[in-house]
């Protein structure tokens, strides 16, 4: 339980590093005002568009009679703007982290040089990073997607759709929060997505301490935006950390990295170079000359 509170304690030390970089969280800040002024425009004009969006989808309801068909094209307006409404919710960080891609690899990197060390760089184009970003990010979205049909699914149920698939419903948004605010640091460390999953499930009380809290504070689209140069900034801080575990697991005797293919025996058919056993992953060298004196050359 002690990671909870760490990774609540790394969302609180990002909300005090941009607070004392009063710069970084202005810059912060103009990614998400854009998306959130994108995001209400279009809430605004669903709202307005819903009842012919309703209407144009369910001509077979155009005969019924009143109140039967004003009920039920109501219900599928109001069902249809909700989802609209959970739509924005789960995707307003992506489309955050996209749009201000430049900024917050530029804070991500602002932080790593305040606090010391390696400043990693991808060293990729811009375009080949926003590139990898959309595509994670559409993973990400899809992967929760998913979860939310199930978790819906399951709110039917009695007792247990209304007390526990809740909690798992924030617990689920929260971890993959926490993974697209940490990939921007992750991402310019060269860690690919699948690896970054694996990471975060390695901690995961550590990752839903930090991501959980966002989640409940990100149903606010305003404490959102005002949010999020500090979120990027404490997943930073939280990703300095799990690095330095990584190295210092990679470190240890026997560790073997996920990329480096396990030993396997040379065929015994294959003929082999000179100076090389076969059977062996050594190369054989030949025994040196013996050490030879000037009267051992006379004698000869």
């Amino acid at each position: 339980m002690r990671d909870l509170g760490a990774g609540f304690g790394y969302l609180v030390k990002g909300q005090r590093w941009v607070g004392r970089h009063g710069r970084w969280f202005g810059i912060g800040l103009l990614p998400g005002l854009i998306t959130l002024v994108l995001y209400t425009g279009a809430l605004v004009g669903l709202a307005y568009g819903a009842d012919d969006l309703v209407s144009w989808a369910t001509p077979f309801a155009a005969d019924w009679s009143s109140p039967w068909q004003g009920l039920f094209r109501g219900f599928l307006t109001a069902l249809l703007w909700v989802f609209g409404l959970f739509l924005a919710v789960i995707t307003f960080t992506a489309v955050t982290l996209l749009v201000g891609q430049p900024f917050y690899e530029s804070l991500s990197e602002a932080v790593d040089h305040a606090e010391g060390g390696e400043v990693p760089r991808s060293g990729l184009p811009l375009w080949r990073e926003l590139w990898i970003s959309a595509r994670d990010s559409l993973r990400i979205v899809i992967r929760v997607a998913l979860y939310g049909v199930l978790l819906f699914a399951l709110g039917f149920v009695p007792v247990v759709g209304q007390t526990v698939v809740p909690v798992l419903g924030f617990c689920v948004t929260g971890f993959f929060l926490a993974e697209e605010l940490t990939a921007v640091a992750l991402q310019r460390r060269r860690v690919e997505f699948r690896e970054r999953l694996a990471l975060l499930r390695g901690r995961r009380l550590l990752t839903l301490g930090f991501g959980v809290p966002l989640a409940l504070a990100f149903l606010v689209p305003f404490v959102a935006v005002l949010l999020m140069p500090g979120a990027v900034a404490g997943a930073t801080l939280l990703v300095r950390d799990l690095a330095q575990d990584r190295e210092e697991e990679a470190e240890e005797p026997g560790h073997r990295a996920p990329d480096q293919p396990p030993y396997a025996a040379p065929d015994p058919h294959a003929h082999p170079r000179a100076g090389q056993d076969p059977y062996t992953t050594r190369r054989q060298v030949p025994p040196a000359a013996p050490y030879r004196t000037g009267k051992d050359e006379a004698r000869s």
